[in-house]
């Protein structure tokens, strides 16, 4: 799975969810949104890679919503790499 387009997915759904005025709402929802519509790999390519410069263009709410639920976000145990 390429990592940038897995980055521009998650900023399109950031920007939806940026707009609500609770953050920690946003966040879960940007959390349950790939969890439900992103299949297994996709998740845990960008959970694996969620530090790493290929991911330094991914917005801050959704860098923050993946660090936040990657209990509910990993398919497997996967910890960032730094």
């Amino acid at each position: 799975m390429e990592i940038n387009h897995l980055v521009g997915m998650a900023n399109r759904i950031g920007d939806f969810f940026q707009s609500m005025p609770n953050r920690e709402e946003a966040k879960d929802g940007i959390a349950l949104h790939i969890s439900k519509f992103w299949e297994p790999r996709m998740r845990e390519a960008l959970i694996a890679q969620i530090d790493d410069v290929a991911t330094q263009q991914l917005h801050d709410i959704v860098r923050e919503a993946v660090k936040a639920n990657l209990a509910m976000l990993a398919t497997k145990k996967v910890t960032p790499r730094n």
